[in-house]
């Protein structure tokens, strides 16, 4: 006894004592396995045109995205989502781009296939918000909403034209209601039960959209928030989630992740299948944008982020990073 009062006994500051000390006793580790890469194909670009929002990513051209693909597997990442961006003058009110087998899309999967075999699971963004005039992510009725109903037969077209294409895994991203029963429906149709799932079971209406808007040319008119769920709300993803898995869903995903690590956390807890979490344009560009102004550490603020996503329960996380972190576990 001093007088000062008795020292700790207990004193949880040991374990912090050095690197190798907080190495062994760290929960939460990342592994290259962890990423998945979401990239851009432009169609009709000779060069790779850089994303002004997003500094360090590009609308790739085809032969570039085959080398970003071929990098992938190299750093030891598991997937690659890929996003097409059509000519201008191809869109239409309908999509028609996203079910040619000639579009953009469904050339750069048979390309990465083409490149990567199946070293690295190529899978592809099964929505039309970057195909549409309009920019939503359905097809409109007379009145200008989006369709619920027609926009499935829509998707189960995309999903039987990208599966032909190559894609390993399909990523619904519309949140239409019964999108994951009639796409794999669609699949099995064409004798494609090799082809699994990826459900944004929970896809918020978000502001942090913003910078992957440049990155896919949106032709966006409105807002998007009578389909994709409200930032207030958390009981309906968990509703969203049972009619996912009801429906065939063999993973599902939580999207934006950062503002949602509770949400995240409430799916992780409650499912048996893997959970993914993308970690979207705005929060990328959130710590770019502060670390090119030196306001934090570009490096420790990356890492940080992403050990968060996987301690609230994330399985897979999609992110911009994913080769650059990749490399760097290595």
């Amino acid at each position: 006894m001093t007088k000062y009062g008795s020292f700790p006994g207990t004193r949880p500051r040991r374990l912090r004592t050095s690197p190798v000390m907080r190495r062994m006793v760290a929960e939460t580790r990342l592994h290259p396995a962890d990423f998945i890469l979401p990239a851009f194909v432009r169609e009709g670009v000779s060069e790779p045109v850089p994303i002004g929002s997003m500094p360090g990513v590009v609308q790739h051209t085809r032969d570039s995205l085959k080398k970003a693909a071929a990098e992938a597997v190299e750093a030891g990442i598991s997937g690659i989502m890929l996003f097409g961006v059509p000519e201008e003058s191809k869109k239409d009110a309908r999509g028609t781009v996203g079910t040619d087998p000639d579009g953009i899309l469904q050339v750069a999967l048979r390309d990465v296939r083409a490149e990567v075999g199946d070293d690295l699971l190529v899978m592809s963004d099964l929505c039309l918000d970057e195909v549409t005039d309009h920019g939503h992510c359905g097809v409109l009725d007379a009145q200008g909403r989006v369709d619920n109903d027609a926009t499935l037969e829509r998707y189960a077209e995309m999903a039987q034209v990208q599966a032909d294409a190559g894609a390993h895994v399909v990523g619904p991203s519309g949140m239409m209601d019964g999108q994951i029963g009639v796409i794999r429906d669609a699949l099995d149709q064409i004798g494609r039960e090799d082809v699994a799932i990826l459900a944004y079971t929970a896809k918020y209406s978000s502001a942090f959209y913003g910078p992957f808007r440049e990155a896919v040319a949106s032709s966006l008119q409105g807002d998007r928030k009578t389909y994709q769920q409200d930032p207030a709300n958390w009981r309906e993803s968990l509703r969203e989630l049972e009619l996912d898995l009801a429906e065939g869903a063999d993973m599902v995903m939580v999207k934006p992740a950062g503002p949602y690590l509770d949400i995240l956390a409430r799916v992780a807890d409650a499912v048996d299948v893997p959970v993914a979490a993308y970690q979207i344009s705005g929060e990328y560009a959130m710590v770019e944008a502060a670390a090119e102004k030196g306001w934090v550490d570009r490096d420790r603020a990356i890492f940080e982020t992403l050990t968060g996503i996987k301690r609230a329960g994330a399985r897979n996380i999609l992110t911009y990073w994913a080769t650059e972190v990749a490399q760097k576990l290595r």
